[in-house]
């Protein structure tokens, strides 16, 4: 049973990384008494192009961003999702993984997810045409790990339309799930809290979804709407459209007593099939 407080952080990133690095540190102090764990969006230390991305590029626990978050999270003593950073793929040093990392109050890289789902989609927005599998590797595993707050199950935005992962975080014990997104306004507005909303009621679990907003250059506008949801699916925090973090008291101590009243997992008649899984403890 653990009682926390989670920062959920609202940005509007760009595709200068000092002021996204700055922005992150400001909504930190402003939100960090009494808080363990801090999640930040998709993008959250660079949004912008290809050819930008492919220059900020790290390898896993090396560079100049990792370093900055890792003095981050020792500095204010809190544990810090980096919601999704451009890293050089293991299998290809050619491309990139869209990546969340997660670190904790020491400065140690505790758990890593690549992004499983790509969004190649079109959308009727001023951008049109998305297609992300231009730029990263599609992951591999799925990722779960223990937290202060809970057992975390790591996602990345587009990862929201495809249920059977969830139920595979389910499956590996997951109390809370991580939705750092970048959603358009379009889809987000049409589809985002539904989405969450159906994630938490299926799965049990809490969903903490951190969320960029507003404008990111010429043509890409993002929904905003950073939400955290119990595993009733209420809505316990929300920030439309704000460039601000949200605080949330996230209390895991009524979750196996709803899990027993209604024991979906149990009677499950199409049990997921786990893709490779990445499990840490502390």
């Amino acid at each position: 049973m653990r009682k926390s407080n989670v920062a959920l952080l609202q940005l509007c990133s760009g595709d200068n990384v000092r002021a996204n690095l700055a922005q992150i540190e400001q909504q930190i102090k402003q939100l960090k008494p009494h808080v363990k764990l801090v999640m930040t969006p998709e993008n959250a230390l660079l949004f912008a192009d290809t050819q930008t991305y492919y220059k900020h590029a790290e390898t896993e626990g090396s560079g100049p961003l990792q370093d900055a978050i890792r003095e981050m999270a020792i500095r204010y003593g809190v544990w810090i999702l980096i919601g999704s950073m451009p890293l050089i793929s293991k299998d290809d040093p050619n491309r990139l993984t869209a990546s969340s990392l997660l670190f904790d109050e020491q400065g140690e890289l505790k758990a890593r997810y690549d992004k499983l789902h790509m969004f190649d989609v079109e959308v009727a927005d001023s951008h049109g045409r998305y297609r992300e599998s231009d730029t990263y590797d599609y992951g591999k595993h799925i990722t779960v790990v223990d937290t202060p707050v809970g057992r975390l199950g790591m996602t990345i935005c587009y990862d929201l339309r495809f249920p059977g992962l969830y139920q595979a975080l389910r499956e590996q014990g997951a109390e809370l799930i991580s939705i750092p997104a970048a959603f358009t306004r379009v889809t987000g507005e049409a589809h985002w809290e539904i989405l969450l909303r159906a994630r938490a009621i299926e799965t049990q679990c809490w969903i903490l979804a951190p969320a960029q907003v507003g404008r990111h250059g010429a043509t890409r506008r993002t929904w905003g709407h950073t939400m955290a949801i119990d595993p009733w699916g209420t809505i316990i925090g929300l920030n439309a459209d704000t460039v601000e973090g949200i605080k949330i008291h996230v209390d895991t101590s009524g979750m196996q007593k709803l899990r027993e009243q209604m024991p979906v997992v149990q009677h499950n008649r199409f049990q997921p099939v786990l893709i490779n899984s990445q499990t840490k403890s502390e």
